[in-house]
C-alpha cells in the first residue's frame, strides 16, 4: 500500500510558530514519526511539504496513478481552496483531512472546510497523532476492502 501525505503551507515552521497552539514537536519529528507508523503498517508512504497551492494541487493529480490514499493537512487552504477540494474530489482516492489543532475551538473563519465534504474523514486537535490514526484508516480500510 501506497500513502501520499501533505503537509500545506506554514507546517515547515512547526516547533517554532504559535507553539501554545500547534506544540513544539517539529515537521522533520511528524514526519519521522510517519515513516514509523508507515513501517509498522508495512505500507510506503510520500511526505511532501508545499506553501504554493499549485504544487498541492499538482502531487494530489500525480498521486492517481501510484497512490492508494491520501493524507492532508491543507493548512489555511482548508477554508477556501476549491481548486484543492477539487482536485481531491477527481483523483477519488480514500483520504484523511488531519489539522493538528482543534480548528473549532479557534477563530470563527477556521470552522469551516471546504475540503471535508470531499474527504472520507477529518482528525482535528490531536496534534501529531492525527497523522498516525490517518494512516491507520486509510490501511484498515484498505484490509477491510
Amino acid at each position: 500500500m501506497n500513502i501520499l501525505v501533505i503537509h500545506g503551507p506554514n507546517l515547515n515552521l512547526l516547533g517554532i510558530r504559535e507553539p501554545h497552539v500547534y506544540g513544539r514537536t517539529t515537521l522533520e519529528e511528524i514526519n519521522q514519526m510517519i515513516q514509523e507508523r508507515a513501517r509498522q503498517r508495512n505500507v510506503t508512504v510520500k511526505i511532501v511539504q508545499y506553501s504554493s497551492e499549485g504544487d498541492i494541487i499538482d502531487e494530489i493529480h500525480r498521486a492517481r496513478e501510484w497512490a492508494d490514499g491520501i493524507v492532508i493537512n491543507p493548512g489555511a487552504y482548508t477554508h477556501y481552496s476549491i481548486a484543492i477540494r477539487d482536485a481531491l474530489s477527481a483523483v477519488n482516492l480514500p483520504t484523511v483531512e488531519v489539522h493538528i489543532s482543534n480548528i473549532f475551538k479557534r477563530e470563527k473563519f477556521r470552522h469551516k472546510s471546504v475540503i471535508s465534504p470531499v474527504v472520507d474523514g477529518v482528525i482535528s486537535g490531536l496534534g501529531y497523532l492525527g497523522y498516525l490514526y490517518a494512516i491507520d484508516y486509510l490501511v484498515d480500510r484498505k484490509k477491510l476492502g
